[in-house]
């Protein structure tokens, strides 16, 4: 069978949730986040290993945890770095040549769905390179913030909604051509904000499948309450 790892991103430390304990160790349904976000991954059997990149000193801890889940593959557990892009690349480095593609998925966007995990590999098989995204709902202003309070900002352009996607996790990529991606911007000390961005320098496409608004990223308090909200939608549907 055909190797994907995923790696899921779980080393950011959550401050504007205001918790004083990182996002993805707050827990959702009886168990940390991070735990409910690899057992909905797990629903899909084409990915075939788990690389979690954690903060350092919750390493071990999270290994101990992490092994009394059954989620019926090897799971690893790496210590990521200050930003996203250096603790995804951590575990990217240890992933075999083997592996043909590489999932990459937020620890704190917890109802991915088996669905939406194959929609996304299908289309990453096809063409190197897919992420999950949502549509713009809202009029997309571009603005200037130099010289203004923060509350406040001037704007420059408008943005028509039709060109602009939302981008969510997964995102997956050729494993070859991932690590292109992180080796141009290591060399070139560039920093950004999901791998799309950097196989994007590559002049490469990067397609997008259609995502969820429910495939949410829990950042702040309000996000816990729909993401509770959404729990109880499920349950009441089943």
């Amino acid at each position: 069978m055909n190797r994907i790892a995923a790696i899921v991103a779980a080393a950011g430390m959550g401050t504007r949730m205001g918790s004083g304990m990182p996002k993805q160790f707050l827990e959702l349904d009886g168990v940390p986040i991070l735990v409910f976000t690899l057992r909905r991954l797990a629903a899909s059997p084409l990915l075939t290993e788990f690389w979690i990149a954690s903060p350092e000193e919750h390493v071990e801890a999270l290994r101990e945890r992490l092994a009394e889940e059954d989620l019926g593959r090897p799971v690893q557990v790496v210590a990521g770095g200050e930003t996203r892009q250096e603790s995804v690349g951590r575990a990217l480095a240890q992933i075999s040549d083997e592996v043909e593609l590489v999932a990459v998925h937020d620890a704190v966007r917890p109802f991915v769905t088996r669905e939406m995990v194959e929609r996304v590999v299908a289309e990453a098989r096809a063409c190197g390179a897919a992420i999950v995204g949502v549509p713009a709902i809202d009029t997309v202003k571009e603005v200037k913030r130099a010289s203004l309070p923060e509350d406040a900002a001037l704007i420059t352009a408008t943005i028509p909604r039709e060109r602009i996607v939302l981008a969510q996790t997964p995102q997956v990529f050729s494993t070859k051509l991932l690590r292109e991606a992180y080796a141009l911007a290591e060399q070139d000390g560039i920093t950004a904000s999901d791998e799309a961005a950097l196989v994007e320098r590559l002049g490469r496409t990067v397609h997008v499948v259609l995502g969820s608004e429910r495939n949410l990223k829990i950042t702040r308090p309000s996000d816990m309450a729909l993401a509770r909200f959404y729990l109880e939608q499920e349950r009441s549907s089943q």
